[in-house]
């Protein structure tokens, strides 16, 4: 029986939590034996943390990102949160004693708080990995973090680092000078059975919503633009009320859900859908065979308007300023918003990231079932 346990760092959204939770699902598929702990201080509830009793759940202190990109805890001191967050760690590495320990996008954890810990399950046995998104941010800032004390003796204590994505979109050793030689998974996601499509539905989706305000606006400006569109707005957890401002001429034309479970599959039936460039609405748009429209956040870190150039170079998705006219955003509807078959396949995007990465994941564990 193989213990596997997964730590997020959390951040602005759900995206870490998400890979995470969708990677120990397919652990849990490859052997039905496993014991999957996932520490995490996402905030809200997303309903995907709870879709198997089997998978444990602890939750830590929450840190996330402010407008400068420092990160921060809404009710205590970074200092108090990340003491907690290592104390919480470093218990459940000394009495769980994980086979294997995965990590994502920073090693030692945003402030070095899981250090401690790691250190201690190597000592035990476990194996380390690390897990990498497709795109981390623009050269010129990862460059000097991958050089820095934040992953000093990663090539030594890391048994595997793991990119959720292909080289064909970002080759993270050329253009990062990773330390070491990562294995390319795909790309980490759910993908849901075909779905019926209605043509006339525009979704808007802003991820976990916390800074999807701008988005949700321009979203419903498109829809006033087309009065043919129905619309369907995707409020995650974090999106206040106020940030999908629905004005009273959009009633019966516009439904708000909030938080819904089946985000994916709403998406999947949409005949389009603007959203932000995060990682997990991108690809469950690109797996959906929709070509999104991309609206990407360019602050604190580039990383979605890095993904959201670079898809649209590859001729699978199109790319607007959040500032753009609602004009110049409606004529897009008028593209054909479906991807021809094989397109995603011709540019070297695969979704079988969850199972590719937990068949790796499950071959460093003592005791295996392939």
């Amino acid at each position: 029986m193989a213990r596997y346990l997964f730590s997020s760092h959390d951040g602005f959204g759900l995206g870490h939590t998400r890979r995470n939770t969708l990677i120990a699902h397919s652990l849990l598929r490859c052997d039905p034996t496993a014991e999957v702990t996932v520490v995490t201080g996402v905030a809200g509830d997303p309903g995907w943390l709870r879709e198997d009793p089997r998978l444990r759940i602890v939750r830590v202190p929450t840190m996330v990102k402010d407008d400068t990109g420092a990160y921060r805890n809404p009710g205590m001191s970074v200092e108090a949160a990340l003491a907690a967050r290592a104390e919480a760690f470093s218990e459940i590495v000394r009495t769980w004693a994980p086979d294997v320990v995965i990590v994502d996008r920073h090693p030692y954890g945003v402030g070095g708080e899981l250090r401690r810990g790691l250190l201690a399950a190597r000592i035990q046995g476990a194996a380390l990995v690390l897990g990498l998104r497709d795109v981390l941010d623009e050269p010129s800032r990862v460059i000097p973090e991958v050089r820095g004390r934040g992953w000093a003796g990663v090539a030594e204590i890391y048994t595997d680092v793991l990119v959720y994505g292909h080289p064909a979109v970002c080759d993270h050793r050329r253009e990062y000078t990773l330390p070491v030689h990562p294995t390319y998974c795909g790309w980490v996601t759910d993908v849901v059975p075909p779905q019926p499509v209605e043509e006339d539905v525009l979704v808007v989706a802003a991820g976990g919503g916390g800074d999807g305000e701008m988005v949700y606006r321009l979203g419903l400006e498109v829809l006033r633009a087309r009065p043919e569109w129905r619309g369907r707005i995707i409020a995650g957890p974090q999106a206040a009320s106020g940030h999908v401002p629905l004005g009273a001429d959009l009633e019966g034309r516009v439904e708000v859900l909030t938080n819904p479970p089946d985000a994916a599959a709403i998406v999947a039936r949409a005949g389009a859908v603007i959203q932000m460039a995060g990682y997990n609405s991108s690809v469950e748009a690109l797996a959906a065979g929709l070509r999104p429209i991309l609206v990407p956040r360019r602050t604190p870190r580039r990383e979605q308007a890095i993904r959201a150039a670079r898809l649209a170079s590859l001729g699978v998705a199109d790319m607007v300023d959040v500032g753009a006219a609602p004009e110049e955003v409606a004529w897009l509807l008028d593209r054909p918003r479906r991807l021809s078959p094989h397109a995603v396949e011709a540019a070297g995007i695969r979704f079988d990231g969850a199972e590719t990465a937990a068949r790796h994941i499950a071959a460093l564990a003592p005791a295996t079932v392939t």
